[in-house]
């Protein structure tokens, strides 16, 4: 199992505090101290709450953002599991459609090298919360290619997002329709792969 970042209610209410902030003064105790105030708590607090600076709370924000898509994913109505996960994605987007610039510059910070290695982790985090809440059960070899294929498209799909104006972000979700297709595509086969190469064995 992944390990997650420190939870708490307290820096759950101080990240959403000062999401309207890291627009303009990016993911920095600044940005923080801004959001405390705005909810009545001290902005003294602001480092005790996210000691590692601005890579902890991007981290804590994917972390949160990952919660909440499994609490959304609650109502989802599709029943096939390719339906649900594209219904998840675009559910993610759609709650963080105010928050653009801050992903954005989440996105410059997982950037710098030294925090190459937490992106990655926070990726990872996000792509087997997708498939956890459309329901994906798998245990076997299918686990790790399935979320190799949906971090591709994923992060694709993100970046996407990030510069379409269309909408209701039409435009983005027919290119998350295209790319689960293409998931799709190649989850056939290497089906009929498999199955080529068992008959091939020999007794």
């Amino acid at each position: 199992m992944m390990t997650v970042p420190e939870r708490s209610p307290e820096r759950d209410a101080a990240i959403d505090a000062m999401l309207p902030h890291v627009a303009f003064d990016g993911w920095t105790l600044r940005s923080l101290r801004h959001g405390l105030t705005d909810i009545g708590q001290s902005p003294d607090d602001a480092e005790m709450l996210f000691p590692g600076g601005g890579a902890e709370m991007v981290e804590a924000f994917c972390d949160l953002a990952d919660r909440r898509m499994e609490e959304d994913a609650a109502s989802i109505a599709e029943t096939t599991l390719p339906g649900r996960v594209r219904a998840v994605i675009a559910g993610r987007l759609r709650r963080h459609a105010q928050h653009k610039d801050a992903i954005r510059r989440g996105i410059a910070v997982f950037a710098l090298p030294r925090n190459a290695r937490l992106a990655a982790t926070c990726t990872a985090r996000t792509v087997d919360a997708v498939w956890h809440a459309a329901g994906d059960e798998s245990a076997d070899f299918s686990w790790y290619t399935k979320r190799l294929m949906l971090t591709v498209v994923y992060s694709a799909t993100l970046l996407f997002w990030l510069r379409d104006t269309s909408e209701d972000d039409g435009d983005t979700l027919a290119f998350l329709d295209r790319r689960l297709a293409g998931i799709g595509r190649t989850h056939r086969l290497r089906q009929r792969a498999e199955a080529m190469l068992g008959r091939l064995r020999p007794a």
